[in-house]
């Protein structure tokens, strides 16, 4: 939960600080995705928070795609060479990604399974 109420600061702060289009260097379909996780983090923290099976696997999602899309942006788009900013905090992110992956199997039945309706 931490990880995304961090995530959802960061991404706010973003937004705030840069407006609507606080990613200009960017590729449109990479900029709304960053975009989004300013909705898709506090979802998650909030589902988790909730215990409910549906946000270990938004977590997942969510910092799989952000791993993979600070990867591209830090790797393809960024010519600098040696380690950076933006590629020790993809470091980061892709390690936490892996350990809810890892970890999501284990704590599955501890959390509420998915509400169904009839």
């Amino acid at each position: 939960m931490a990880v995304f109420g961090y995530g959802t600061v960061v991404h706010v702060v973003q937004l705030a600080t840069g407006g609507w289009d606080p990613y200009p260097l960017l590729p449109g379909w990479l900029a709304a995705y960053f975009l989004l996780l300013a909705a898709l983090d506090p979802l998650a923290a909030t589902l988790l928070w909730l215990r409910r099976r549906e946000g270990l696997v938004l977590g997942c999602a969510v910092l799989v795609t952000d791993a993979a899309a600070n990867g591209y942006a830090n790797y393809v788009l960024d010519g600098s060479g040696g380690a950076t900013a933006g590629r020790i905090g993809q470091a980061a992110i892709t390690a936490l990604a892996i350990a809810l992956v890892a970890v999501a199997p284990r704590v599955w039945p501890w959390f509420h399974p998915t509400a169904r309706t009839h």
